[in-house]
């Protein structure tokens, strides 16, 4: 029994020894160890079994082990901000794998409209950001992440509020009535550039401003942002490429287990400069200087103050992606709470998003990708406006505060002065209340078929909702006329809807050895909708309900309702590119865009907006080609026509509006030949990487000719209507000059140094305009009306300012101009010459400072602040400027708009520097964490005497676009913020 048991236990030993035995033959132990570029370790990159779910992550010291079946061929290796790289197993074991960085390898692959290219092939002016070069920091919006990055490319914020809009130009001001920002495409999608937050004006306070149309947006999500410059880059937009554009491209899955991207950062913010206004003792000292017996109360305060605050910030987000060689997915979800440095104001965003990309059939030519991004923002609103008259919005409040006259009374209760009298600032801050809450859904399908291995079929279906809702109130209490003892309130909704349908067909193939051809035709189809309803009231009868609540309230002659809708717009393209390439050494590109927009006149619907670049790849001649020191030398040159139909729907339509009788009339004068305006440009570059890679860059000189200015005028009367949309004759004339220097300076095992610059040199003019005088650059405030400083004048740059010449003070105090104040003079250009970004990464082990800063120079400001919230004649009863006092004016000198208030702008700032640790594996399941700390607008080197040099205020009038204005804008914030990033 004993010996048959023993023979038992004996065969299943040898079994079990067996099927060990398969089993370790069915797979097989590899090791290895991966670098980057200088030889380090690179702790917790991806290796993966191609094709299979196996895989794992290299260890702090950069090596792995693997067991992997015996029937696999490839390993997948992955590493945020390299090149993804398929390393054959060919019967090895053990492997030494060094990793490319995407953002230096001529192999990267640059999104050029409706395809990609090798950043090598690239013909036009086009520069692209990976994410790991993003400025880092408090982002709201994706314009900021390359602020400072790209040569030819301003951005510059309008308002220092969370979520406030900004400047963007690339290569100058173009247009004098049509928009002159780029068009945005995220993923394929052409946004709409307008956002659906509703618009209101309280009495007294003026119009708040605008919302970044691309707050919807989370930076977290972005891998890449590509800027395209030229015409022969931007020529496939047609219609919609004169201003540029920004290509968005979201993060996709990759091959191979679920992995679980996890961020966090908190920061915290506070006024970057406060404005030198007179303190309580040096008020007294000025009254008794000028001889002043009243404005004296006793108090000493700092009104300044009581409405700022610290501000903080909250951001995480959670990122998880993963498949195999038939999909990968990636789904997102992300929080940002910024408080602004003003009370009552922030921003509050979620954002979720979800995209796939699928191959079907057993032949895997049949793909299905599809996106949704899904966005809801919180806007709380300070009332700080654009134009806000002599009331002054919070901030002018804020500044023009007797300093010794108290904000509160003895009893807590908010010291409020009459009506008409100035507004204690820290009242309006508790008075007023506005919210807005934006919902955003960006979605996209897109199902293609490789009808052959070279001709891929794709059908794209996009729609861009937006609805936005806004409550505002502003309480009785306040000392504004109508609204004291009344209370004020208004309820607005906007819908924003765009759909978009696109039907491509690419070809690429290598005709010969020495020929590649790569070309893409397609047709698309985009309409826009656009509406809102707003309604208000005066007059509420109980402050103990928040007014929008019991918008019923007030009386019936005292509330109001209306209602507006957008005049239809479509746009209807077909477009085609070819790319030809001859030994990599000659490529063309020819593009060829057809728009149709119902925004024309019926006699000029299609526009035609043809392109052609080549490029002399010169280092890949044989008298080059095996040149040590010269890498890269090419040649660029290219040609091209694009448009600009960002203005008003229906300009070329007969428009009717509702009339108080209760009929309607006509508004708007039909044009049928109405237009396109189109710029064409010429550009020629040169790119060159010298010393294995160790200096890089481009140098590139542009002419931009914009031609059929799109403006409107007062129809000629007798005219049924008021406006008439007419194409000017005139030229708008934008050449310069961008260089763009890269290098390694120190390139070691352990430390490495790297340093670029980037300038833009511009020049600017308006020429061949023999028409009416046009005004804008509107100046707000006490002692003013209907004042301007720009005009659109011949042979001078857009936005030119217009003003009387100031030559000092005469013996009695009161101010001097040339002839008398009755001529005005072009004084001064709000546009830059000379633009300049300079960022410098330093490495030591695993350690890294990253450092940004960005200036302008050759502008000016016009400081709308000085002129009408801060001058002298406020003394005695309001808050003036430190450096008004002791000078030869005079009390009674009137407040006057002229060259005294135009500034130098030219400033430098460091607005971005941030110092990071890579601890890389923690245990076994954290894996690349990192830690980092961030600092903001640290310091800017300005003569400038506001707030920030760096400030557009919209000043614009009847739609003319005003540039370089300052007033009493909602302040620059320094911010700091610390965060990890790791992976699961």
């Amino acid at each position: 029994m004993t010996n048959l048991l023993f023979r038992k236990v004996r065969l299943l030993c040898s079994l079990l020894l067996l099927i060990a035995g398969i089993a370790s033959a069915q797979t097989k132990p590899v090791t290895g160890k991966i670098t980057d570029e200088n030889g380090s370790a690179v702790p917790g990159a991806t290796v993966q079994v191609k094709g299979t779910s196996t895989g794992t992550a290299t260890g702090a010291d950069g090596t792995f082990k693997l067991n992997v079946p015996a029937t696999a061929t490839t390993l997948v290796v992955s590493f945020v901000g390299y090149v993804q790289q398929e390393v054959p197993l060919a019967g090895k074991s053990e492997f030494s794998i060094a990793l490319v960085p995407t953002s230096t390898t001529l192999t990267d692959v640059v999104v050029v409209g409706y395809g990609t290219t090798r950043k090598k092939d690239l013909t036009g002016s086009v520069v692209s950001i990976k994410s790991a070069d993003f400025n880092r920091g408090i982002v709201t919006a994706p314009d900021q992440l390359i602020q400072g990055k790209v040569a030819g490319l301003m951005v510059i914020a309008n308002s220092g509020a969370p979520g406030g809009a900004t400047t963007v130009r690339i290569r100058g001001n173009s247009s004098v009535r049509t928009g002159n920002q780029p068009l945005y495409v995220i993923d394929g999608m052409p946004l709409d550039g307008r956002t659906a937050k509703p618009s209101v004006s309280a009495n007294g306070l003026g119009q708040t401003p605008d919302a970044n149309p691309l707050n919807f947006i989370n930076s977290f999500d972005i891998q890449s942002m590509d800027v395209l410059k030229d015409a022969s880059a931007t020529a496939i937009y047609g219609a919609r490429g004169a201003n540029g554009v920004v290509i968005i491209t979201t993060k996709k899955g990759a091959v191979g287990a679920p992995r679980l991207d996890v961020s966090y950062s908190a920061g915290m913010s506070k006024i970057l400069k406060k404005l030198d206004v007179l303190n309580a003792d040096e008020y007294r000292s000025a009254l008794k200087q000028y001889s002043l017996t009243g404005g004296d109360n006793g108090s000493s305060v700092n009104a300044m103050e009581s409405i700022l605050r610290t501000g903080t910030t909250h951001n995480v987000n959670v990122g998880v992606s993963g498949g195999n060689e038939n999909g990968v997915y990636r789904a997102s979800f992300g929080m940002l709470d910024q408080q602004g440095i003003v009370k009552k104001t922030g921003l509050k965003k979620y954002t979720a998003n979800l995209n796939g990309q699928y191959k079907l059939m057993e032949n895997k030519r049949l793909g299905l990708d599809y996106s949704i991004q899904a966005a809801h923002t919180t806007e709380q609103i300070a009332p700080i406006t654009n134009n806000a008259g002599f009331t002054g919005s919070l901030v002018g409040q804020a500044l023009q505060w007797n300093p010794t006259l108290a904000l509160r009374k003895a009893d807590g209760s908010f010291n409020i002065l009459g009506e008409g009298s100035a507004i204690n600032p820290e009242a309006m801050s508790a008075a007023y209340d506005d919210k807005v809450n934006i919902n955003s859904i960006v979605a996209s399908i897109s199902p293609s078929y490789k009808i052959t291995d070279n001709l891929e079929y794709r059908f794209t279906y996009s729609i861009n909702h937006q609805v936005g809702e806004r409550e505002t109130q502003i309480a009785s209490f306040i000392n504004i006329a109508q609204v004291m003892n009344n209370g004020q309130a208004y309820y607005g909704t906007t819908t924003l809807t765009s759909q978009l349908m696109t039907h491509t067909l690419n070809y690429s193939k290598q005709l010969t050895p020495a020929l590649f051809l790569g070309a893409v035709i397609g047709y698309e189809r985009q309409d826009f909708d656009y509406k809102g309803r707003n309604l208000g009231g005066l007059g509420f009868t109980t402050d103990v309900l928040k007014y929008t609540d019991i918008l019923q309230n007030p009386s019936q002659t005292n509330t109001f309702i209306n209602s507006f809708r957008n005049p239809e717009s479509k746009l209807q393209s077909y477009f085609g590119r070819a790319n030809l390439n001859f030994l990599d050494k000659y490529l063309l590109t020819a593009t060829l865009r057809a728009d149709g927009s119902s925004k024309f006149g019926s006699n000029n619907r299609y526009g035609y907006f043809p392109s052609f670049a080549a490029k002399w790849n010169i280092s890949n001649e044989a008298f080059l080609k095996d040149n040590k020191t010269i890498n890269q030398l090419a040649l660029r040159v290219g040609w091209g026509i694009t448009g600009n139909q960002e203005f008003p729907a229906g300009a070329a339509q007969e428009q009717y509006t509702l009339n108080s009788n209760g009929g309607a009339s006509l508004s708007n004068v039909a044009n049928p030949n109405l237009k396109w305006e189109s710029s064409k440009q010429l550009n020629a570059g040169i790119d060159y990487t010298f010393f294995g890679g160790r200096l890089y860059g481009s140098v590139d000189y542009f002419h931009k000719n914009t031609s059929d200015l799109l403006f409107n005028f007062p129809a000629i009367q007798p005219a049924p209507a008021s406006n008439y949309w007419i194409n000017l004759p005139a030229n708008v004339i934008n050449k310069g000059i961008e260089v763009v220097l890269r290098g390694d300076v120190v390139s070691t095992k352990d430390f490495n140094w790297n340093l670029g610059v980037n300038a833009t040199f511009l020049k600017n003019r308006l020429e061949n305009y023999d028409g009416p005088p046009v005004l804008t650059g509107s100046i707000s405030g006490q002692g003013v009306s209907d004042a301007y400083a720009q005009r659109l004048a011949n042979n001078e740059p857009l936005n030119t300012f217009y003003l009387r010449r100031f030559e000092g003070f005469d013996a009695n105090g009161q101010g001097q101009y040339t002839d008398g104040g009755n001529t005005l003079f072009f004084k001064g250009d709000p546009n830059p010459k000379t633009m300049l970004g300079i960022i410098t990464a330093v490495n030591y082990k695993k350690w890294a400072l990253n450092v940004s800063a960005h200036g302008a120079y050759g502008f000016d400001v016009y400081n709308n602040t000085a002129n009408t919230v801060l001058p002298l004649n406020n003394l005695g009863s309001r808050n003036v400027a430190k450096d008004v006092i002791g000078t030869k004016e005079n009390l009674s000198n009137p407040i006057t708009v002229s060259s005294r208030y135009l500034e130098k702008g030219n400033f430098m700032k460091l607005d971005n520097a941030t110092i990071s640790y890579s601890i890389g594996n923690i245990g076994k399941v954290i894996k690349n964490a990192s830690i980092y700390i961030t600092g903001q607008n640290l310091f800017i080197i300005t003569k400038y005497s506001g707030f920030d040099p760096e400030v557009n205020t919209d000043k614009s009038i009847n739609g003319v676009t005003s540039f370089g204005i300052e007033y009493s804008p909602y302040p620059t914030a320094r911010n700091f913020l610390a965060g990890i990033n790791f992976s699961l």
